[in-house]
């Protein structure tokens, strides 16, 4: 891997280590970003290592995911937020401002410069030429401290494309492409770095879309180049003096490569449950439809809601069909505003929600039992929505916005004329939402405001040398974050508040779980490939921490989860021949003793009488803070003097 793009900015930011693939490096970390569902446990994280200040170029708090107050938590947690970002140095974007990607895409987010954020979506960036990815809320509480972040150096496939999408086709077709070529699993240890002629034809909203959605692959970040597209879009938002080309050199050499026609690419759709279950929408069309979602960070800029407000222009929504429209950014609604187009929407009978996550979190707008959701959003595990039973599709705005016209899924080509819009050359910019950090001298005198739901941080012990306990669940494979600690309106509000979220956990897959960890004093859990797929809430290893968790055995792990059971001081194990996953049942009694963690270790089944192998990906410094008891006593050690 010679001349790329993320070789080149990963070179430049190297703290440590050698940029060999699967070498362990650490790299210095320019901007952080949270948003509230995460970030809120984050800086309580940050205020527990006792740093006075953020030590970042610059780290910005958002407020999108818990907007819907039923009660005085999330708004609580809100104010919270608000001061702790005028004390130590952050921006803060108010609630309703908008998403935190399409945000920090519009204000922040520059070419060259690195960025970690506790949201799996923070790849989004890399549409601007971004090195960025999501993590733990206590990595990014680390970066804020002026800690490295520690990755393992990833393959480069270069994902050329060529030619030009044709009308009604667009990003989120071509990004559907890659899923249903790799799957959720496929570019694990990988980024995809995009290049190719096809690049010059795609905005940089459309880039977005595309390496937004590439988290939904596994892989460490999406990036495209920083070219004259970048600098146009960077200048129509006032921020043109931030670009710097960032481009591969002719002789790039990738690890692997992709190639993509544009000219030839068709609607797609992902059918439930999973974002890899890809199909031509011609495949399923006819297949009647009860809600449409339209927005997430995926699909809610300013171009996308042009296109669906275009296509409904004199049309009303089908009688049977919902349609939530969730706006982007305050950004993207006064331009729709301004140009009447807002109008469209609202006469064709669209539900205009807040400028916020909403629906795809699971926040408000659960379709009726038994329903069929056509959403442009990133994922569509199951229950994720809010209701158990329904069938959640994941499309484009064009073949969205045909399904809600016609009531039932149907390929947008057949509508006819493609809509013909208008970009501004110019956006509105208004930061009057955005807060700026407080000077220091005026930031120490900010008194921290704490609601009753926010609880102290639990505390760990030391990992002895051999862990005991039973076998508490065996799952399958690609089970996802919110298989483990779900969201939606009624648990994300205790996300500060770990022993509430702790009864949840698992809740969706085993109502007994939390109890019977607490019962048992802890003990393991038994999972099957790609285990911790989806969102980066670090509540998935902490709340099973707290409940007494001691090691994840697996085939698989998805790379934030895996880091964040590190965190937390759980054992990430995998086994040396997974036909050993087999061998070993709920309730089985279990004893590894993992020593100093340095090479394989021994499981042995007590009940069955058995000893398997385990190994594990951890370096030295993983299993030092493993260790100690997780990351946060090792960071206090190490960052607070």
């Amino acid at each position: 891997m010679k001349g790329t793009i993320t070789e080149k900015i990963l070179k430049q930011h190297l703290v440590e280590g050698n940029m060999t693939v699967g070498s362990e490096i650490a790299i210095k970390i320019d901007n952080t970003l949270t948003q509230d569902a995460t970030g809120t446990m984050a800086y309580l994280q940050f205020e527990a290592i006792g740093i006075d200040r953020v030590k970042t170029e610059l780290s910005v708090s958002f407020v999108d995911h818990n907007t819907l107050q039923t009660d005085f938590k999330n708004a609580d947690d809100h104010r919270y937020l608000q001061s702790v970002a005028k004390r130590y140095g952050l921006y803060f974007s108010k609630p309703g401002n908008g998403i935190c990607h399409q945000l920090f895409l519009e204000r922040f987010a520059r070419p060259g410069k690195t960025l970690i954020g506790s949201d799996s979506h923070t790849p989004t960036a890399g549409g601007i030429g971004c090195f960025a990815m999501g993590a733990g809320g206590l990595d990014v509480a680390a970066a804020m401290a002026g800690a490295p972040f520690r990755i393992k150096f990833p393959k480069v496939v270069g994902v050329k494309l060529v030619g030009k999408l044709n009308d009604w086709v667009s990003a989120k077709d071509v990004i559907l492409e890659v899923l249903r070529r790799i799957d959720v699993k496929g570019g694990v240890g990988k980024v995809l770095e995009y290049f190719g002629p096809g690049v010059k034809t795609l905005s940089v909203p459309d880039r977005a879309t595309i390496t937004n959605m590439g988290t939904e692959t596994g892989c460490t970040t999406s990036i495209f180049p920083s070219d004259e597209i970048t600098k146009a879009f960077l200048e129509a938002q006032g921020r043109g003096e931030q670009w710097i080309e960032l481009v591969p050199d002719n002789d790039a050499e990738y690890d692997e490569i992709m190639e993509i026609d544009l000219s030839t690419l068709e609607p797609m759709i992902a059918l439930p449950h999973s974002p890899g279950n890809v199909k031509k929408v011609r495949e399923v069309a006819g297949i009647k439809v009860d809600q449409i979602s339209v927005g997430s960070c995926t699909n809610s800029s300013l171009r996308d809601l042009k296109v669906v407000a275009n296509a409904l222009k004199g049309r009303t929504v089908s009688e049977n069909v919902s349609l939530t429209i969730s706006p982007g950014s305050r950004q993207v609604v006064e331009h729709m505003v301004d140009s009447g187009e807002f109008n469209y929407l609202v006469q064709a009978g669209a539900r205009i929600l807040e400028n916020a996550c909403g629906p795809c979190i699971g926040m408000g707008s659960a379709p009726c039992s038994g329903a069929v959701s056509v959403r442009t959003f990133n994922r569509n595990f199951e229950g994720r929505s809010g209701t158990k039973d329904a069938q959640v599709y994941l499309a484009s705005p064009e073949v969205a916005v045909a399904a809600a016209i016609t009531g039932e899924i149907t390929d947008p080509r057949d509508l006819g004329e493609y809509p013909k819009i208008q970009m501004p050359d110019k956006f509105f910019v208004n930061d009057n939402m955005i807060l700026n950090p407080l000077p220091p001298e005026e930031a120490q005198k900010v008194e921290i405001i704490r609601g009753p739901n926010i609880k102290p941080l639990p505390s760990f012990d030391k990992l002895p040398d051999v862990l005991e306990g039973t076998a508490l669940i065996k799952v399958g494979d690609n089970i996802t974050t919110d298989h483990i600690m779900p969201a939606g309106a009624k648990i994300l509000p205790l996300r500060s508040n770990i022993p509430e979220i702790s009864k949840h956990v698992f809740e969706a897959v085993d109502e007994s779980f939390a109890k019977r960890a607490l019962e048992s004093s802890g003990g393991f859990i038994i999972g099957g490939e790609n285990y911790g797929q989806g969102s980066s809430r670090e509540h998935a290893a902490l709340a099973p921490k707290y409940l007494g968790v001691k090691a994840v055995i697996v085939k698989s792990f998805a790379r934030i989860h895996l880091a964040n059971l590190i965190n937390f001081g759980i054992v990430p194990l995998t086994f040396k021949n997974p036909e050993d996953y087999d061998r070993i049942d709920l309730g089985d009694k279990i004893e590894i003793d993992i020593g100093d963690l340095k090479g394989d270790v021994k499981l042995k089944n007590i009940t069955k009488g058995f000893e398997i192998e385990l190994t594990h990906t951890l370096s030295e410094l993983d299993a030092e803070i493993l260790k100690i008891g997780g990351k946060l006593p090792w960071i206090k050690e190490h960052f607070s003097k």
